[in-house]
């Protein structure tokens, strides 16, 4: 008995989520109940994030043919999968800082259990660093700053030297019309 068109079609939509994502992260959730779950999505929603319940079979599978290795022994008990095309840091933040403030991890209700970034798998230690990471936004935001700073200096800078070169030139207009005026 084969894998059946339907199954085929699961596994390779969870390999292409694998595939095409900047950053996965798998968690694990017991007793979340429908308004905390309601609430999270939102929050993933709201950040770009997209988040599903999958079977560990389906995503068994769909890793091996999107060659990620090392997911196999994390993949027992309830599995989610939170991932992002287009901000790496985004399903990190999201899940840490919603388990943080709803004390979930604490409660074993929702954990992380590994990420994967740029194909690798990372441990949950490594997911919680990455969620400590600045958004694009905020990184764009910073560069964009640092590189206004310079320019702002040099405009500064130059409307100084146009200021006095008046300056220095209504000084001289003065004294010359005194002196014809003499």
């Amino acid at each position: 008995m084969g894998v059946t068109p339907k199954k085929q079609a699961v596994v390779a939509e969870i390999k292409n989520w694998l595939t095409t994502a900047q950053a996965v992260v798998l968690t694990s959730y017991r007793g979340l109940n429908v308004a905390t779950d309601t609430e999270m999505r939102r929050e993933l929603r709201a950040a770009g994030v997209t988040y599903k319940v999958v079977k560990n079979t389906m995503l068994r599978i769909a890793a091996k043919e999107a060659g990620i290795e090392g997911l196999d022994s994390h993949l027992e008990g309830t599995t989610a999968i939170a991932f992002s095309a287009e901000d790496a840091v985004a399903p990190a933040k999201v899940l840490c800082n919603f388990m943080k403030k709803n004390k979930l991890e604490d409660q074993g209700i929702l954990t992380i259990k590994v990420g994967i970034l740029d194909g690798k798998v990372i441990d949950a230690k490594e997911v919680k660093a990455l969620a400590n990471l600045p958004s694009r936004e905020e990184l764009i935001a910073k560069l964009l700053g640092s590189m206004n700073a310079p320019i702002a200096n040099t405009v500064g800078v130059l409307s100084g030297i146009i200021r006095n070169f008046v300056g220095v030139v209504e000084a001289y207009r003065e004294k010359k019309a005194k002196e014809s005026a003499a």
